[in-house]
């Protein structure tokens, strides 16, 4: 039971009492799973439970990349997994990007498809072979999922074109992009305000219990109970499922103040993707460097770390803007949730108890195809 200290009979009978669902995390996922079960069930109470004033993990934090991959990380996945479970993953963002701009729309994230690079330094001659050799498989396998043909071309200017130093060169990625973060969530919020779906953020879950036909929440204020309960957590979803392929993996960015006539323009990946960076307001934003400390990085702790921090001021400064003044406004982490594979988690857990997570870095991309598989997952339970 709620403390009735804490809450009025008002307050109560508003939030608490006879939930229908109850979804765990206000990301990306879990506003998209509160929607589309409430799409289907109109007269469904439904409350979102969010342990921070604002999202805790990722949703609000990342870099804003509508991407669903670079040639070096499709080299490397081909390498630990089977072309098929590759290539579906692929698909399975372009779909899910689709689908955000379906339900969002583009001007209201801003979305701005400036294509993406990924940068090839000078030192890797072999790599960029190897990629150069695989483009024609890369596009044939896209233009099978997409239509669209010539996706990825080699780009030996973009280094003279934006001013890095050390890059040979990039493949162009024409159909990736970027998006204002911020008014993404602003849109989901208050679409899910709109719907009638309650928000408190500030609670925390700490435990879930299926008993019967309902499942009892756990929170720092008391238990409350729901018919069914949504787990969507991502990175933080571990101490929840103890048993599963799912780990924390925090991501270190930071972000430049303004730079006068800056020139760089679109998203940008770096070593197989381990560090990005991208134009917004007229900054630098930059993330990455989690390859350097697997282990350290692994972790729900919302902070940065020094080691990791210089090694992005050093990228910025020695490759990014070598020859451009600059100052660091801000730096920040956030929490995403990865395992063994990059298919997402989507299943039932118990009778009244469901979850979407592991989004494997890519919540922009999959986050709300997964909210809305995983409310018709509910409804068919």
């Amino acid at each position: 039971m709620l403390n009735g200290a804490t809450f009025s009979y008002w307050e109560r009978k508003h939030f608490f009492d006879s939930c229908d669902l109850i979804v765990i995390g206000a990301g990306i996922t879990g506003y998209s799973t509160a929607l589309h079960y409430k799409r289907s069930n109109p007269n469904a109470k439904i409350l979102i439970l969010e342990r921070g004033l604002l999202p805790s993990g990722a949703s609000s934090k990342n870099a804003g990349f509508a991407c669903f991959g670079s040639p070096t990380e499709l080299a490397d996945d081909l390498q630990q997994f089977d072309d098929q479970t590759v290539w579906d993953t692929v698909a399975l963002r372009l779909e899910g990007l689709r689908y955000l701009e379906e339900i969002i729309g583009q001007k209201n994230m801003n979305l701005q498809i400036n294509g993406s690079w990924d940068l090839i330094r000078e030192d890797e001659q072999d790599v960029q072979q190897e990629i150069l050799e695989r483009i024609p498989e890369f596009n044939a396998a896209l233009e099978k999922i997409s239509g669209e043909k010539n996706v990825y071309s080699w780009d030996d200017e973009v280094a003279s074109r934006f001013g890095f130093r050390g890059v040979s060169g990039g493949f162009k990625n024409r159909l990736e992009g970027q998006i204002d973060t911020s008014k993404m969530n602003a849109v989901y919020y208050q679409r899910v305000v709109e719907a009638g779906i309650s928000v408190l953020f500030g609670m925390e879950a700490k435990g879930i219990q299926a008993e019967g036909t309902m499942a009892r929440v756990e929170t720092q204020l008391g238990e409350i109970s729901a018919g069914k309960v949504a787990l969507c957590t991502n990175g933080f979803a571990k101490q929840f499922l103890p048993e599963d392929d799912i780990a924390p993996a925090r991501a270190q960015v930071l972000i430049t103040k303004p730079i006068d006539n800056l020139a760089i323009e679109g998203t940008f990946h770096y070593q197989k993707g381990y560090y990005y960076f991208r134009n917004i307001d007229n900054r630098i934003l930059l993330g990455g460097g989690r390859n350097l400390d697997f282990e350290g990085e692994t972790t729900t702790n919302i902070a940065t770390s020094t080691n990791i921090q210089s090694s992005l001021q050093t990228l910025l400064s020695e490759v990014i803007l070598p020859n451009t003044a600059y100052s660091i406004d801000h730096s920040w982490a956030g929490i995403m949730g990865v395992g063994s594979t990059k298919k997402p988690i989507i299943k039932q857990l118990e009778t009244n108890v469901f979850c979407g997570v592991r989004l494997g870095g890519m919540g922009v991309a999959i986050g709300s195809l997964v909210g809305k598989q995983l409310a018709q997952i509910m409804e068919e339970a």
